[in-house]
């Protein structure tokens, strides 16, 4: 049975016990793609919630998962296995299956980021924006009703991109502000689901569809409440297949998340 919380993360990504180390979810359909499909980080989050409840550290520091089909909203089950429970961090494995099919398998890594200590060195730096006010919404451009994850997310960017105007500009890279529109508070697995919550830069490319093959992210910090600053990028469209990789910086300017994804683009697309 589903617990309904105030917020729509927490009610969709819970999942409940059924047998040693297997748990049955009802994947909802609030957080679908323009195919119609359930979201590839909507996918993790829910594997990565069933995995926490048998590992002893709060955060999570690292997951990689591998897409192997569609996920098709509706009852699956959400099988984990612990490989290592050891000081400093813990690792286990997540299989999410749908009528006996296998749609994800999940590898993750869990710590106390509370913790965390040792010598830091950073390069980077967080999006230079304005602030979220003196932004606009680019959903509010185009119809993206067919996508439910579009109505759980909320953006603001300094101007909205081409494609969203259907008029893609060629741009590789892009920088915004994100939150849940219902207001939750972002923490190390909802950043899971946040890094691939957004429509492909390649988009801007002129490509109509991208599907995620395997997508890996890392969590630095845990995120303070607010809104997140992200930057995506593209660099490399080959043969049909393309990486995104997506930083998120929290509201005090402090990374809290990158990641990685290797994706297909459609062949007709």
């Amino acid at each position: 049975m589903t617990t309904t919380t105030r917020y729509a993360f927490d009610t969709d990504t819970a999942s409940t016990p059924v047998g040693q180390h297997e748990y049955a979810i009802d994947l909802s359909r609030r957080w679908t793609t323009m195919a119609g499909t359930a979201n590839g980080g909507y996918l993790l989050a829910t594997c990565l919630q069933a995995l926490r409840r048998e590992i002893p550290q709060p955060d999570l520091l690292s997951a990689s998962a591998h897409y192997l089909r569609p996920g098709v909203t509706g009852p699956a089950r959400i099988r984990t296995e612990v490989a290592r429970i050891g000081r400093r961090t813990a690792t286990g494995t997540a299989v999410l299956t749908r009528e006996d099919r296998e749609i994800v398998r999940v590898l993750a890594t869990f710590t106390d980021l509370a913790q965390a200590e040792g010598r830091t060195f950073e390069s980077g730096k967080a999006p230079v924006l304005p602030p979220p006010e003196r932004c606009v919404n680019p959903l509010e451009s185009a119809d993206w009703s067919a996508s439910t994850i579009a109505g759980q997310i909320e953006f603001r960017t300094p101007e909205v991109p081409g494609f969203f105007r259907g008029a893609p500009g060629g741009t590789t890279s892009t920088e915004f502000w994100l939150r849940f529109a219902d207001g939750r508070q972002p923490d190390p697995v909802a950043l899971a689901l946040l890094v691939d919550s957004t429509a492909p830069v390649v988009f801007d490319l002129g490509v109509s569809g991208s599907s995620t093959i395997e997508l890996t992210v890392h969590i630095r910090r845990r995120p303070a409440p607010g809104w997140l600053a992200c930057r995506v990028r593209t660099n490399h469209l080959i043969n049909g297949f393309h990486e995104e990789d997506f930083d998120i910086w929290d509201s005090t300017g402090a990374l809290v998340a990158q990641s990685r994804q290797l994706a297909i683009i459609p062949a007709d697309s």
